[in-house]
């Protein structure tokens, strides 16, 4: 199939830079967000802005959406003025959210009785991946649809990786949010352990960057957390939320999940103490709470 047009329902965080690389890349967008300060910045850029996922999805050949959570993607496909209620033969409906593979499995076979096809395609990489067009794209679908959008999501992302049929793409995600969340919850502990110690924090960092235990969160999160700066490139309530995806999973195909159970509970406890806004990162506040100590530089030494 031949794509000119992509239309984005969700321009927040990470779907308006994701508009924007998809622009870039030549395509022409039409964009739709519950608030309409994002796709007014798009507008300004060239897009087209819409009234409804509707009024999108009839004028794309491709329509996203890039949204927060199961609830927020069903009432965009399946709500009054609802991408569904738009889709026709041909057109492909490509859901960039995070959410339960079997609700993305449901709405794949309403998508296939209305003659168009569906991938689950969700992200990785957080903000930065998303304004730098390097994010990876873990796919679930057929292979044909997966082919016909490639290109598409090359403008997106660098790693895009067929994983299997439709919801194997949240799979996917969900074991990726099992990593990265241990990832913090153990860089957290780290620090906190070499803060206690009297070691020098920066110097920390550059040496157990560079061996076996570099990871993401080291190199992309560590040097802002010390600092304490956790503005958000990816909310710690939607790992939240992917967590309890994950874990939901774990009871549907009994896969014993002991350390994803601990990294949820504290996630929990961020959502729990109104830190549900600040970066996923921002974990490491529920153990310096425990803790009564905070693993931070002071700058001005």
């Amino acid at each position: 199939m031949e794509i000119n047009t992509v239309g984005f329902v969700g321009v927040g965080i990470m779907g308006k830079p994701m508009a924007e690389n998809v622009m870039d890349a030549g395509y022409d967008v039409v964009a739709h967000n519950r608030s309409p300060e994002p796709v007014e910045g798009l507008v300004e850029q060239g897009a087209t802005a819409a009234s409804s996922p509707a009024e999108v999805t009839e004028q794309v050949d491709v329509v996203i959406t890039v949204l927060p959570d199961t609830d927020a993607v069903e009432s965009v496909v399946l709500g009054d003025d609802g991408v569904l209620e738009a889709l026709s033969e041909g057109q492909v409906y490509v859901d960039m959210s995070t959410i339960a593979p079997g609700p993305t499995e449901t709405l794949a076979g309403k998508v296939a009785d209305a003659g168009a096809t569906m991938l689950d395609a969700p992200i990785s990489g957080g903000e930065e991946g998303a304004i730098e067009g390097t994010l990876s794209i873990m796919v679930g679908g057929d292979q044909e649809t997966f082919d016909a959008v490639h290109g598409l999501f090359g403008a997106m992302g660098t790693t895009i990786t067929r994983c299997g049929d439709s919801g194997a793409g949240q799979i996917t995600k969900a074991a990726n949010q099992i990593i990265v969340g241990a990832q913090h919850q153990a860089v957290a502990e780290a620090l906190l352990l070499a803060h206690q110690g009297g070691a020098d924090l920066e110097k920390v960092l550059d040496a157990i960057s560079g061996g076996a235990a570099a990871c993401w969160s080291l190199d992309a999160r560590a040097p802002r957390v010390i600092r304490g700066n956790f503005e958000p490139g990816f909310f710690s309530s939607y790992h939240y939320k992917d967590l309890r995806i994950a874990m939901s999973a774990g009871e549907e195909f009994g896969t014993p999940m002991p350390a994803t159970a601990a990294v949820h509970e504290m996630y929990k406890a961020m959502e729990q103490t109104g830190r549900g806004l600040d970066d996923h990162s921002g974990v490491i506040q529920i153990i310096e709470d425990m803790a009564g100590a905070e693993a931070r530089i002071d700058e001005a030494e």
